[in-house]
């Protein structure tokens, strides 16, 4: 497989046991934990939990990740299709509102395998870090129900500087103009878990609070109301080694948590909001295997 899954385009061979790319991910999926999450958006994670799959590897290189043991260390176990389709089985069995698949973007091919081969009965989650192909993302069309995209940055040199990808908001603004195309205007069931749509998910950064408020304008000039909905995370935590990064070596301040929570308020943006001490390294999961 030469891989251009993502906006890198790298053209690096994946083979079945072995990756060249970016990524470092072999062809075939490794995953890392599969388990039901309770901690997610409540129409995503409703009273039972989403069924989240979190996939090894990533084409970003953001300095803060919490999931670095998978995303930077590439902790994980090589699975086939088939025992990802038993594992997607196995979380539905246990109750799962939906299939969450987290960090899938080099994974896509997979994905579309999988879904193909093996529809679901829930509706279908890409959590993504927002730094997706548009022709990928149109290869999912009609497979994926609920998309869960970050939008981290809208300002390239800060997206270099912590992400390693100055095109990072080119691409993510594509990318989620293509999901609404694809979903259209969300939709809630009767118990307010969601059926189809969109969730745009922001961490606000330490010194970074105009970064959310470009990011909050841009929803709320780019998506009549009641299109998507957005999620305000402040549960940013310092983690792995920042040395190169130190202004983000602290906890967010209470009063640059208000001020992009009131400013989400007044812009009128539907959706989440999270309190402070959602910044606990517990709500990291553990990666350990479980369920796979």
């Amino acid at each position: 497989m030469i891989c251009r899954q993502c906006p890198r385009a790298c053209g690096a061979e994946r083979t079945p046991e072995r990756g060249l790319g970016l990524c470092r991910m072999p062809q075939a999926p490794v995953v890392a934990r599969a388990a039901l999450h309770l901690w997610e958006e409540p129409p995503i994670s409703g009273e039972r939990g989403s069924g989240t799959i979190f996939f090894s590897g990533c084409s970003l290189g953001c300095v803060f990740c919490q999931n670095e043991k998978i995303s930077h260390q590439d902790f994980g176990k090589p699975i086939t299709l088939e025992r990802l389709g038993q594992i997607c089985d196995e979380l539905i069995a246990q109750g799962a509102h939906n299939i969450n698949f987290v960090n899938p973007t080099h994974y896509a091919h997979v994905v579309s395998a999988l879904l193909d081969a093996h529809p679901l009965p829930v509706p279908v989650v890409w959590n993504t870090g927002g730094y997706d192909s548009v022709d990928t993302l149109r290869s999912l069309e009609g497979k994926v129900d609920i998309y869960l995209p970050d939008l981290k940055y809208l300002d390239g040199t800060t997206a270099a500087r912590y992400s390693a990808v100055s095109d990072y908001p080119q691409r993510a603004t594509e990318a989620i103009r293509e999901m609404v195309r694809q979903t259209g205007p969300y939709e809630l069931e009767e118990g307010g878990l969601m059926r189809r749509g969109v969730i745009i998910r922001h961490l606000i950064l330490p010194g970074q609070v105009h970064q959310a408020k470009a990011v909050m304008d841009w929803v709320a000039e780019s998506f009549p109301p009641k299109t998507v909905l957005f999620s305000l995370m402040s549960q940013y935590t310092p983690w792995g080694d920042l040395s190169a990064c130190p202004e983000v070596n602290r906890r967010l301040r209470p009063g640059e948590i208000r001020s992009a929570q009131e400013y989400m308020a007044n812009l009128g943006l539907e959706g989440f909001t999270q309190e402070r001490t959602s910044a606990k390294e517990e709500y990291t999961p553990p990666f350990d295997l479980t369920g796979v």
